[in-house]
């Protein structure tokens, strides 16, 4: 794959991971341990990574330049 993919692969795994851990403990606080746990969890994960998925590419690159705004930039190296 193409190095020019990275920050769409990136925002992929990213946000279903994401999605996938805070439908979880949504589900688990709200039904908790009944039966058809998982499968109520991934009734709630698809549908939420398909919002996150688009939502992650819009946002990393604001969140990168808000946060840009206060990190420093490394310094230059100085090759000898």
């Amino acid at each position: 794959m193409s190095p020019r993919f990275a920050p769409v692969l990136f925002g992929f795994v990213l946000s279903a991971l994401m999605s996938l851990i805070v439908s979880g403990i949504a589900t688990l606080k709200n039904a908790g341990f009944a039966d058809g746990f998982l499968g109520l969890w991934i009734s709630a994960w698809l549908p939420s990574w398909l919002i996150a998925f688009p939502t992650v590419l819009v946002v990393a690159p604001m969140a990168r330049r808000f946060v840009g705004l206060f990190v420093k930039s490394p310094a230059p190296q100085v090759r000898g």
